[in-house]
């Protein structure tokens, strides 16, 4: 599994959606849950994103914000809303004892749907685990992708066609969330260049993402530079310096620090022994494992494991 799929793979759209919301100015959208990550899919009018820190983002139509790991923050027609008489509105799914159950949220449609009216697809995304953290990390507290006008229409009459619930409307809405999701930070990634995660732009490098890949399918397997290298089909040395200089660290430096966050999300989010997570990801043994990851992390497994539950 490449890198971005399996930090993707705990975190996911369930139930929670405001499948078709259309705003007649003046408005506004409290987002009350912590949630990891909040997707946001202008497909017609336009607003502005207003973060705990004050700072503020325009987006319109065609735009899609992704805001992670915020406090609660806004959306509203324009910045000054929010300090006067406007249609307020809060969701949140996650909060404290709230229960937001699909049927609550999917197909409200507030104010008046006319072609002067803003319509967006929210989605918030629920974290099982810790291996989504990586990501996150990654990640601005918000950023911004324009889609084309084609696939806002698509997604508007998708969104329209779930808000009905209909038979399996929820589940289409949320694997459309994550699809979404994917695309969008993919699109994001692509277009960062040097301020993508390193592990991404490997991924982008011919002679780089054989290797990377294979490592990634099979990160137990007892790597060494030279088969690295032959997986991408050069020698040795150019291997070692092109992955060097484009990852900003050394092959085997770049591994164990892979397996060492494979290990911590093992740790957290599975009931496996240290000796199996050991050698799910090169090591033999527990007590080398337990050595390498006291040195990277500098708690053994067991203490890590302990403090994290």
């Amino acid at each position: 599994m490449d890198p971005l799929s399996s930090l993707l793979s705990g975190i996911r759209a369930e139930g929670s959606v405001v499948s078709h919301a259309v705003l007649t100015a003046p408005w506004s959208i409290r987002f009350a849950d912590d949630a990891p990550l909040t997707m946001i899919s202008v497909l017609r009018g336009g607003g502005t994103l207003v973060l705990p820190d004050g700072t503020e983002r325009a987006v319109g139509a065609g735009d899609t914000a992704v805001v992670s790991r915020s406090a609660p923050f806004h959306l509203a027609d324009r910045p000054a809303t929010v300090r006067g008489p406007h249609a307020a509105y809060e969701i949140a799914c996650f909060t404290g004892d709230t229960e937001c159950a699909a049927e609550e949220l999917g197909g409200i449609r507030w104010g008046a749907d006319s072609q002067e009216a803003t319509v967006l697809i929210v989605g918030a995304y629920r974290a099982s685990g810790h291996r989504h953290e990586r990501l996150l990390r990654a990640l601005p507290p918000v950023l911004v992708v324009k889609e084309d006008a084609e696939a806002c229409a698509w997604l508007e009459a998708v969104a329209v066609d779930a808000s009905r619930l209909s038979a399996g409307s929820q589940a289409l809405m949320d694997r459309l969330l994550d699809w979404s999701l994917v695309c969008t930070l993919r699109n994001w990634f692509d277009g960062a260049g040097a301020d993508a995660p390193s592990w991404y732009r490997g991924l982008a490098d011919p002679v780089l993402a054989p290797a990377l890949q294979a490592f990634h399918d099979r990160p137990a397997e007892a790597w060494t530079v030279a088969s690295l290298a032959a997986r991408a089909g050069v020698s040795r040395a150019l291997f070692a310096k092109r992955f060097t200089r484009l990852m900003g660290r050394p092959p085997l430096a770049y591994l164990t620090q892979c397996r060492m966050d494979e290990a911590e999300a093992l740790l957290t989010d599975t009931d496996l022994s240290i000796a199996q997570i050991g050698r799910s990801i090169g090591y033999a043994d527990a007590f080398g494992f337990s050595a390498a990851f006291k040195r990277h992390k500098g708690l053994s497994p067991r203490t890590f494991r302990t403090a994290a539950a």
